[in-house]
């Protein structure tokens, strides 16, 4: 075996020889048992180190820390073959590899397990070896010996946690043939069933077939419909499985469904854009577990998104008042307007376990001053910003300020704002780029955002980002021909950005151009994003531009009930309107204007339909 290339350091290698030999000489007696001593001292037990052993271990180590791997391995797995002990395997392996040796700590943990065959801890060695030789083929023994030597109430956890040990395995399908030949004896015994059907349905996504995975959750909804992990992986495989939904749905109407399956499926929703669905089950879990304050931080992003300023600050202040009391944060200063009125948190994102507690509440303020905004109460939203002190919130907290001062009509000193922000890598110097082109967006300077992306471009020439926003802003400016042409580049970059495909179809549509090219760049679009609601808006706007009335009106149905967005509400008015379901028309398009009257889209549809809400 090759030795490392250099020796340890001097004192780190003294301190790794002394541990390692108190470890073998202790692993090498008998000890006792872990219980309490007997009152008379039992006789002394003879240790199985003989002078001989201790002076083989002794070299080995004394070798070890020379850097003569090779001879410390040799010599440490003999002693453990002779003598048949763990530790003396163990450390072997660990000699092994401490010198990138991986195939003599293979040989090392299969002679741990050939001499001690009901040693589970060598099996586990041998198959995480195997694992990272990508020798899938043979971890099937040592494997078997595992689950074989596992006592029966802790197997199905064993057989649970099998799919996260061959999560970077290369050949995910020879993974999943494999262990679907080593479970089949645990299919049929009803403490493992469904335990088993879950792992394998895991290892066969994984490989590449949600149909065959799809099929054994299924069956393990059969064989325990109140296993929690089933459709917790339900909801996971709903993205690329949309009939896992059904097994969601069926946990969720039985009485111990849990608020961690709620929440998990309000995520898949929000992720999908379906964030009317979402704030329902949000509702649900709320009402079941009124302290949840991760559910109401989640419900109040939604509501923010969704424009419903009044619910939206209603369940945020929830969340504020639920973690302070809890003592987790900060208490706020004294009672502002805002909370007498009663983001950035990226809308339908629920809040990550490990995120801490006051940068979760950062997101609440920020998306307290996005809802104030909303309500036109723009002194609150000031005074909720100003709550925000953590530096890695700066560039958000002061995006927001900026917009709220370009909008009284302070635009260069709002554009100078955002331009202090300090940056300290080029991610965010990126985004302060794209902070400043918001703000000027946000109050329809059009020229000066694109001035600012193009600015950009030099520094950031293939950012698809960055070109796809210049895109938007070019087609502002009616600049067509420039629109298409950083959009085809978009694609040409990146060909699954589905943003990219959508715009283009959906201008050329919106201005009654290449119509079926268009359609054709929309439904590319579908297939690489199903279901979005506004991909499914163009859709059903480029159908209505061809004059296929009834399938416009079921998909733009389809993309309002899933996104009440008043863009979205204005196109499904406007075709309800021709249709002449004038009364329903106009419900939809109240409802659109109680939550965005500015909205552009509704006010062109309303004038040049000349519609008086």
């Amino acid at each position: 075996m090759k030795a490392p290339n250099r020796p340890p350091r001097r004192d780190r290698g003294r301190r790794r020889w002394a541990a390692g030999l108190a470890a073998l000489v202790l692993g090498a007696t008998l000890a006792l048992p872990a219980q309490a001593q007997p009152a008379t001292p039992a006789p002394p037990v003879a240790s199985a180190m003989d002078g001989q052993l201790f002076l083989q271990l002794l070299i080995a180590e004394l070798e070890w820390r020379r850097g003569e791997a090779g001879i410390a391995y040799q010599l440490t797995l003999d002693a453990a073959r002779r003598t048949r002990d763990e530790a003396l395997f163990r450390r072997s392996v660990e000699i092994a590899l401490h010198g990138r040796a991986g195939e003599q700590a293979l040989i090392a943990a299969r002679a741990w397990r050939e001499a001690t065959p009901l040693s589970a801890e060598a099996a586990r060695h041998e198959i995480r070896l195997l694992l990272a030789l990508n020798r899938i083929g043979e971890v099937a023994a040592p494997l078997r010996t595992l689950l074989d030597q596992s006592a029966p109430a802790e197997r199905a956890g064993l057989i649970a946690a099998l799919p996260q040990l061959f999560q970077r395995s290369p050949e995910p399908r020879a993974v999943a043939t494999t262990m679907e030949s080593l479970l089949q004896p645990y299919l049929g015994a009803p403490a493992t069933a469904a335990a088993t059907r879950i792992a394998l349905a895991r290892l066969w996504r994984a490989a590449g077939d949600p149909p065959r995975a799809l099929a054994l959750l299924q069956e393990a909804a059969a064989a325990d419909p109140a296993s929690p992990a089933m459709p917790l992986l339900a909801v996971e495989m709903m993205s690329d499985t949309p009939a896992a939904e059904a097994l969601v749905r069926a946990a969720l109407r039985a009485p111990q469904a849990d608020l961690t399956l709620r929440l998990a499926y309000a995520r898949a929703l929000a992720a999908a854009q379906r964030y009317t669905e979402a704030v329902e089950q949000l509702r649900l879990a709320t009402e079941a577990q009124p302290t949840a304050a991760a559910a109401w931080l989640m419900l109040g992003a939604l509501r923010v998104e969704l424009r419903d300023s009044v619910a939206a600050e209603q369940a945020l202040l929830r969340y504020v008042e639920l973690t302070m009391t809890a003592g987790s944060a900060t208490a706020p200063g004294p009672a502002s307007d805002a909370e007498d009125a009663h983001a950035d948190l990226p809308a339908g994102t629920a809040p990550d376990d490990t995120e801490r507690e006051d940068d979760r509440l950062t997101q609440a303020w920020l998306l307290l001053a996005r809802a104030a905004e909303q309500r036109g109460d723009l002194q609150a939203a000031e005074a909720w910003l100003a709550r925000i002190e953590q530096p890695e919130r700066l560039l958000a907290a002061q995006t927001r300020r900026a917009a709220l001062l370009a909008r009284r009509g302070q635009v260069e000193q709002a554009r100078a704002l955002v331009r202090a922000v300090p940056v300290r890598s080029e991610r965010e110097e990126r985004a302060r780029v794209f902070a400043e082109s918001q703000v000027l967006r946000e109050v329809r300077l059009w020229s000066e955002a694109y001035a600012v992306l193009d600015a950009a471009s030099a520094r950031f020439p293939d950012d698809t980002d960055l070109l796809y926003e210049r895109a938007m802003m070019a087609e502002r400016l009616s600049r067509l021909a420039d629109m298409e042409r950083l959009l085809r580049r978009v694609i040409e970059i990146e060909p699954g950005h589905y943003h990219a495909h959508n715009a283009l179809g959906y201008v050329l549509a919106d201005r009654n151009l290449r119509l079926p090219e268009a359609r054709a760049l929309i439904l590319r679009a579908l297939e690489l994003a199903p279901g979005d609601p506004f991909i499914t808006d163009s859709l059903g706007w480029v159908e209505f531009r061809l004059g296929n009335l009834p399938e416009a009106l079921r998909l733009l149905r389809q993309a309002h009930a899933a996104r009440p967005d008043p863009e979205i509400a204005a196109h499904l008015g406007e075709v309800l309107w021709v249709k002449g379901e004038r009364e329903e028309a106009l419900r939809v398009w109240r409802d659109a204007k109680r939550r965005d009257a500015g909205n552009e889209v509704l006010r062109e549809t309303l004038v040049r339909l000349r519609v008086d809400l």
